[in-house]
């Protein structure tokens, strides 16, 4: 079964099963092993880290059902969940679908406000504060050097025997017209902190610190550095998931397993 599910990650000790600690994967497992009668493991596309939201989170869920009622069961599922999780769709996935390794990108954004009065209370929780003017243009030039396939190690927390190679296909900040600056990015996939780690190093470029080479130079030397800020997580949203045609799906799954595959060790 494909899941599409909204949350808002303020409340959660991120996407993954903890525990003693409150996660998304927790309270979805919890519900649905309630509702099935029977243990249930929940793989979702993109894990995401403590205080990340989704609007466009999508995961899959392995059951032996002779129906399943959508209409009949959305209500019971929503009321059983906790009013910061959002369950939109359940439907059959076709063969092959899996929510993590048949993806072809996943899309964020992230929100700053640089209006000298801090953003608006009622948004407060998806936009961050930024006491200097950006400019968004000198953002986009700088940001450009990191559009492409490039191993992001300098921008991603370590994981012993991990790939950082990603391909970003589109970064791009935005006016909103709140004025908020809204970064839109989209990759093959992200890494943990990269997204946040990228926008440390073009708010600096944006507020006039450091020239619009700076990012390309901390890509290049492919090593965190602590002149990279990793910014605050509650403005990421995970926007948005795309997957493949249902006849590429198995093929994007095996793609991907080997693309993401442990870096053997010397």
């Amino acid at each position: 079964m494909r899941l599409d599910i909204s949350y808002d990650g303020l409340g959660f000790a991120g996407w993954a099963r903890q525990n003693d600690l409150r996660t998304v994967q927790g309270d979805l497992e919890r519900v649905f092993s309630q509702i099935l009668r029977a243990p249930c493991s929940i793989t979702c596309a993109g894990r995401t880290d403590a205080g990340v939201h989704a609007r466009g989170q999508v995961a899959h869920l392995d059951v032996a059902l002779p129906q399943w009622d959508w209409y009949f069961d959305a209500g019971r599922i929503n009321r059983a969940l906790p009013h910061d999780i959002r369950v939109w769709t359940v439907t059959v996935a076709p063969d092959g679908f899996d929510a993590r390794f048949s993806a072809l990108w996943r899309r964020y954004s992230y929100r700053v406000s640089d209006d000298p009065c801090g953003p608006d209370p009622l948004v407060r929780h998806v936009s961050m504060p930024w006491f200097r003017r950006l400019d968004l243009d000198l953002m986009n030039e700088a940001g450009g050097s990191l559009v492409g396939e490039h191993d992001f190690t300098a921008f991603c927390k370590y994981r012993e025997r991990a790939t950082s190679i990603r391909d970003i296909t589109h970064l791009r900040w935005e006016r909103e017209p709140s004025g908020t600056a809204a970064l839109h990015i989209q990759a093959d996939a992200f890494c943990r902190s990269m997204v946040r780690s990228i926008v440390g190093s073009l708010l600096p470029v944006g507020d006039g610190r450091k020239p619009i080479t700076w990012p390309a130079e901390v890509l290049a030397g492919r090593a965190r550095t602590p002149w990279v800020a990793v910014m605050p997580a509650y403005p990421l949203v995970l926007e948005e998931v795309g997957y493949p045609p249902a006849h590429e799906l198995g093929a994007r799954q095996a793609i991907t397993r080997s693309l993401r595959a442990p870096v053997p060790q010397s």
